[in-house]
């Protein structure tokens, strides 16, 4: 069991920059695929970025490819998501999950099997 707990969400003028953290709770971090997803009002969830148990690959929704990226340190059982270039409809509640022992990247909302509280980024133009 783990447990994950995100920050780092505000507001921020188009343009701008925040950096989301996930800090997870529990054993076995290191061996979980984790992923950040985002739902605006009246959206579904949709994917956003994924990165493997080691970190050595990533993978991004192609509406902030080249503007966001994810990264982890194992040794700090945290997850992060640098957001660079941000813009109005990026405003969301992120979330970040976890899939336990996924050999690489999971892109599917469905294979996560935990999910923090969701942090709310919202995007002035």
């Amino acid at each position: 069991q783990v447990q994950l707990v995100e920050s780092g969400g505000g507001l921020v003028q188009a343009g701008g920059s925040l950096r989301l953290s996930c800090a997870a709770s529990g054993r076995n971090f290191r061996t979980y695929a984790m992923g950040w997803f985002r739902q605006a009002p009246g959206k579904e969830r949709e994917f956003v970025a994924a990165i493997n148990w080691s970190g050595g690959t990533t993978h991004y929704a192609d509406s902030v490819k080249g503007r966001f990226t994810i990264s982890r340190d194992n040794a700090k059982n945290t997850v992060y998501l640098q957001m660079n270039s941000l813009k109005p409809e990026d405003t969301a509640v992120y979330y970040c999950a976890g899939d336990p022992g996924a050999a690489g990247i999971v892109l599917n909302v469905g294979l996560y099997d935990y999910w923090g509280q969701g942090t709310q980024v919202t995007v002035s133009s």
